[in-house]
């Protein structure tokens, strides 16, 4: 069974740093695209990022590009969203998705507050 569990989320100050985890099971993570998705309140789910398999190829929404960082560990099957100088306008819930297999995990909550 594929299933995507999304870790990490929490309260940060703005300029703060979280570090989002997704755990994959069912799948080899290191073969698939993997992506990043956020819905803030009120508005549609957007994409974040994206890293693809072998060369591992990057891709970034303009609002978050050189503050955000995907990544993976192909031995723990976990793919990371490394996020610095957060602002107010990310707070968000953050997804993770397989495309490949059309699956989300559940969310996690970011909350960037003074």
């Amino acid at each position: 069974q594929v299933q995507l569990v999304e870790s990490g989320g929490g309260l940060v100050q703005p300029g703060g740093s979280l570090r989002l985890s997704c755990a994959a099971s069912g799948f080899t993570l290191s073969s698939r695209t993997m992506r990043w998705y956020r819905q803030a309140p009120g508005k549609e789910r957007e994409f974040v990022a994206t890293i693809t398999p072998a060369g591992g190829s990057t891709n970034y929404a303009d609002s978050v590009k050189g503050r955000f960082t995907i990544s993976r560990d192909d031995v723990k099957n976990t793919v990371y969203l490394q996020m610095n100088s957060l602002k107010s306008d990310d707070t968000a819930v953050y997804y993770c998705n397989a495309p490949s297999f059309g699956v989300w995990g559940q969310g996690t909550q970011v909350t960037v507050s003074s």
